[in-house]
């Protein structure tokens, strides 16, 4: 199978026996069909719902202007895009950042993956927890809005860590920061109530009773109670060998993340962390949580 590779995969890929085959540009690995890995193949891959999310979702200025911040120049560089779903990072910064020399992007989805090939992404087809690359060769690894729609989040982050080479650079962001979502009590109840007004207001991914049902089943770790911490980061990334930074924020705040500016979150979410008993103001209230991983030399 390897001998049928281009060139510029064939490098990279080990020898695996999940390696099933290659097929309209499309390296395809076996992969078990867990409850998540199947609502996140059937939504990211539908063709309306998977453009509205490529439409809608990490396409504004203040996700440029972060992203941009973290990885200045990818001129030349190889970078792996896991999660990459229809293609919404590169086609964020494909005009700030420059051009790669590769851009493998990975996703469970088949039909997010042949969108995402249309503007530039070498797709392969994988499970995250089984990537079939050999160990250390990417510049830049990348899992945006990723590791919560995945079953083993501490497992895909070092698997992830795992292509990254010496002086590399590893980044996730747009995972919900697990402090932020321990609503309880009246809390919890405004939190659960909005899915019924998304639904009414036809916000996107719940336009439909069929859509919000799929939309919400990708999102495996995105729940009251649950989400990434600065422990798994730390236990999982530190002693593989990186230095890691972590900024909690809301959205729409932009490079001033990296200043400590985490901003303030939706009116909703302040209002249900009230009642939770959160202090809407501190960092643990903060939405999202980046990391940034650079592996020591």
């Amino acid at each position: 199978m390897l001998d049928n590779l281009p060139e510029n995969i064939k490098l990279f890929v080990q020898k695996d026996n999940n390696i099933e085959v290659w097929e309209e540009g499309i390296l395809k690995c076996r992969i078990s069909l867990t409850p998540a890995i199947k609502a996140n193949s059937y939504y990211f891959g539908h063709p309306e719902w998977g453009k509205n999310y490529f439409d809608a979702c990490h396409r504004d200025d203040k996700f440029v202007e972060l992203w941009q911040a973290v990885i200045k120049r990818w001129d030349g560089k190889i970078v792996v895009d896991i999660g990459c779903g229809p293609g919404n990072v590169y086609a964020s910064l494909k005009e700030h950042c420059g051009e790669p020399s590769l851009l493998i992007g990975v996703d469970v989805s088949l039909g997010a993956l042949k969108m995402a090939q249309e503007i530039g992404y070498t797709p392969i087809l994988a499970d995250a927890q089984h990537l079939p690359f050999r160990t250390e060769f990417a510049d830049i690894v990348m899992l945006n809005a990723c590791l919560h729609h995945c079953d083993d989040m501490a497992n895909v982050l070092a698997e992830a860590a795992r292509l990254v080479r010496p002086g590399g650079l590893l980044i996730t962001d747009h995972d919900p920061q697990q402090t932020a979502y321990q609503f309880r009590g009246l809390g919890l109840l405004l939190w659960q109530m909005r899915l019924p007004l998304y639904r009414l207001m036809k916000r996107g991914g719940h336009s439909t009773p069929n859509e919000q049902y799929w939309s919400i089943a990708t999102e495996v770790h995105h729940k009251p109670g649950d989400g990434v911490t600065d422990q798994m980061y730390q236990q999982v990334l530190e002693h593989l060998g990186f230095k890691v930074e972590l900024h909690p924020h809301n959205h729409q705040v932009g490079a001033a993340v990296l200043q400590g500016n985490y901003g303030y979150s939706y009116w909703r979410c302040r209002i249900a962390q009230l009642l939770s008993g959160i202090n809407p103001m501190s960092h643990q209230a903060a939405l999202s949580l980046m990391c940034i991983a650079r592996r020591k030399r």
